[in-house]
Order: C-alpha cells, then structure tokens, then sequence
C-alpha cells in the first residue's frame, strides 16, 4: 500500500480537503497523512465544506511537517505552489506533484465548494495512479 503525504503552508484548508477525500475514497488502497511547513489549525469552513459531501474530517489536526520522516511516503503532494519551499528529501519521493490550488482563506463557501472539487478531482486520480 502506496503511503501519502499531503502538504501545504499551514495544514488548515487544501491539504485538509485532500486527505478527507483520499483517506475515504483510497480506504485500503493507499495510506495518507496531512501536514504543513507551519502548523495552524483546521479551517471551521473546510470542516462545513466536506461535511456538505458527507465527509467529516472535525477530528483531523493540523501537523507540521517536521513531525514526519519522508523515507516513509512514497507520494508527496503539495497543493500550495510550496514545493520549492520543501527540504530535498521530500522532493525526490516516488511521486512529487505540485498542484498549486488556489488558498481560499477568506473567500466566500463558494470558493471553498470549487476548491472541494478541484482536490476530489485530483485525489481520485492520484488514487488510481497509485494502485
């Protein structure tokens, strides 16, 4: 089973929504973890966003991601345009992409909704990818 990591600046939006959905779309499939270059908090708007999609991830904490060893991932996904902003060990994984969603800190549930879409879009191909 292929091991994910999902990152971004602060772990509180986009890589958030990520490991909601690859963590209930690649159940058994693939492994995930979630962290940021800063640790922050989960967005109350990301929570109501995926709750709208019957995913609840109220239970997930944002992690820095100097909590994790890279030797144990094999995908590293940055969604943030952050990648050059990644200590080398965790560029040259199995898998890199940078996916460089737009942050919707302080925008209105329409702009988190359209992000959703973009990260569901985006995990469920990475899934396939992987397995």
């Amino acid at each position: 089973m292929k091991k994910v990591m999902f990152v971004c600046k602060k772990n509180s939006r986009r890589s958030q929504m990520a490991e909601g959905f690859a963590k209930t779309l690649g159940e058994g499939k693939i492994a995930v973890s979630s962290s940021g270059l800063d640790k922050s908090q989960v967005d109350p708007m990301t929570v109501e966003a995926m709750s709208e999609v019957g995913i609840d991830i109220s239970n997930q904490t944002s992690k820095p991601l100097s909590d994790f060893n890279p030797e144990d991932y094999d995908a590293v996904i940055s969604l943030c345009g952050c990648g050059v902003n990644l200590p080398e060990d965790w560029l040259v994984r199995e898998v890199f992409e940078d996916w460089q969603l737009q942050d919707p800190e302080g925008e209105s549930m329409e702009v988190y909704r359209t992000v959703r879409a973009q990260v569901k879009e985006r995990v469920e191909k990475l899934i396939a990818d992987l397995t």
